[in-house]
């Protein structure tokens, strides 16, 4: 089991992302505890992950409050013992808009959850790794981490400060034993796809509209969260002890592949 007897917390827990991982998790071997903000998608979050007999327990808190983050990190400890992985998965997309009208505190809000709460998350879980001598963390990106975007300025700009973010760390932390990681999700089959699909062209139909863009990636179809989530899981464990300062795509190739006319 990959993962087994490591605690570890998930932010951002009850979306698409958070609850595939909680389910890989906990199916080798990890105790969980799934963060975020709405209680019923929690509970629904940690059903799914705990269904094969695993440990997971919910937190309600926002990654935006330093006070939160710093209850849930101590509530993990408390409860498990220790802490050895934390994932930063939490994340908005915001608003679309372009640039001269994107609102401002639209951007407040979006650098807050999107680069804010991953600081605050390894600035609180930094004690209690500290003091075991060890610990793996691993953040949300995405491909906009590392290409532009139109219409997203926060969005972009959040993403590529999460880049920079988890490099500083990797190098900080490495002398404490702590390794620290990225992960950069491409095109997800998900409820936020669709939502955002669903916006930006309302009269295509939502599965023609997902497969279509699916086809943009050289793999010819979207990721799915769980394929993410093994990921994760991966950096998380004690088989990637030489891996730190790293940004993994997981997106279909992608970032890989140049634009091509038409």
């Amino acid at each position: 089991m990959l993962l087994r007897d490591k605690a570890i917390v998930v932010t951002g827990g009850s979306g698409a992302i958070g609850t595939a991982f909680g389910i890989v998790a906990a199916r080798e071997g990890a105790r969980v505890l799934l963060v975020g903000r709405d209680t019923q998608r929690l509970a629904e979050a940690q059903e799914a992950a705990s269904a094969g007999g695993g440990e997971v327990a919910t937190f309600v808190a926002d990654v935006t409050s330093s006070e939160q983050v710093r209850a849930f990190i101590s509530a993990a400890a408390e409860q498990f013992g220790r802490v050895d992985g934390l994932f930063n998965n939490a994340g908005i997309e915001g608003a679309i808009a372009p640039f001269a009208e994107y609102p401002e505190e639209e951007w407040d809000r979006v650098v807050d959850v999107n680069l804010k709460g991953v600081f605050l998350g390894i600035r609180h879980v930094l004690p209690v790794m500290q003091a075991q001598g060890s610990g793996a963390i691993v953040n949300t990106g995405t491909v906009g981490s590392e290409r532009g975007g139109a219409g997203a300025p926060a969005y972009i700009a959040s993403k590529h400060g999460l880049t920079g973010l988890t490099r500083a760390a990797a190098v900080e932390l490495a002398g404490h034993g702590i390794r620290v990681n990225a992960v950069f999700p491409g095109i997800v089959e998900s409820p936020l796809l669709r939502k955002i699909l669903g916006t930006l062209a309302p009269d295509v139909d939502i599965e023609t509209a997902v497969e279509g863009i699916g086809k943009m990636t050289p793999l010819g179809r979207c990721v799915t969260p769980e394929e993410i989530a093994e990921t994760v899981a991966f950096l998380l464990s004690d088989r990637a002890v030489g891996v730190t300062g790293v940004c993994v795509p997981v997106d279909g190739g992608l970032l890989a592949a140049l634009p091509m006319p038409g």
